[in-house]
């Protein structure tokens, strides 16, 4: 097939998912009765996608977000607001730190990764707090690499109503992203969960999401794996010892 028609059916593919994703968006706000939809703007490519989708959705009157920075990088406090320029959307900033802090000082020490998961509880805590006053649903922004392999903070960034694009890859995504205009340095960063300087969501899972996206995508097609054997098994026990977080709580009946 020549070049540019390959290219027409990528184009055709993306805009009809996106006008899926903006339907059930859409579907699912006027299921709930609610007036619109609230999420946390991050400054990554995740939250930029949803925050197009949803604008699209339900309209800028209808959707508000949040940026909520706990000892946050500056880069990223930029790129939120540059994203929410772009969509003309209202923002309000509520920086959580001090909370953080003071929360941490009355709980016992503990490890870098247990207290960083306090962070997207908290964020969780305002965004609900916003959906409650206004009757809003809570969008969340993971993707479906994070969800199947666990990375995400279990009533935290896990804790929302309707997940938009947890069915896409990282690199679909990125895809969309390019296609809804998102700016190139907000799709090409490292992304990261601004859990602690530094950290990154590849070099804390040990995977790069390419890596993560072939093999859950083979996978997913019973199609034969391409790469080395530790890095599919390392990714299948990702899988299955995230199960719980995929499940509401089990209840023991009687």
């Amino acid at each position: 097939m020549p070049l540019t028609l390959l290219k027409l059916d990528a184009i055709i593919h993306f805009n009809n998912m996106k006008r899926k994703i903006v339907r059930w968006i859409r579907q699912r706000v006027r299921e709930a009765g609610a007036g619109g939809i609230v999420l946390g703007l991050s400054g990554g490519v995740d939250s930029s996608v949803v925050a197009a989708l949803a604008k699209e959705a339900v309209g800028k009157k209808g959707l508000l977000a949040l940026i909520l920075p706990i000892h946050s990088q500056a880069q990223d406090l930029r790129d939120a607001r540059l994203i929410a320029r772009r969509l003309g959307i209202e923002t309000k900033l509520i920086d959580l730190s001090k909370i953080y802090d003071n929360l941490i000082k009355l709980l016992p020490k503990a490890g870098k990764t247990v207290q960083a998961n306090i962070k997207p509880r908290l964020r969780m805590m305002v965004l609900y707090y916003y959906a409650n006053k206004f009757n809003y649903l809570v969008c969340g922004t993971g993707n479906k690499a994070e969800l199947m392999v666990g990375y995400f903070t279990k009533y935290g960034d896990g804790g929302v109503d309707i997940l938009p694009i947890g069915d896409l890859l990282k690199s679909q995504v990125r895809q969309l992203a390019s296609d809804l205009e998102i700016p190139d340095n907000v799709i090409l960063k490292s992304p990261t969960a601004g859990l602690w300087p530094g950290q990154t969501d590849e070099g804390e899972m040990g995977l790069f999401y390419s890596e993560l996206d072939s093999i859950l995508g083979l996978k997913e097609r019973n199609r034969k794996q391409v790469l080395s054997r530790n890095k599919v098994d390392k990714v299948k026990r990702m899988v299955a010892k995230s199960a719980h977080k995929r499940e509401t709580p089990r209840i023991c009946f009687i």
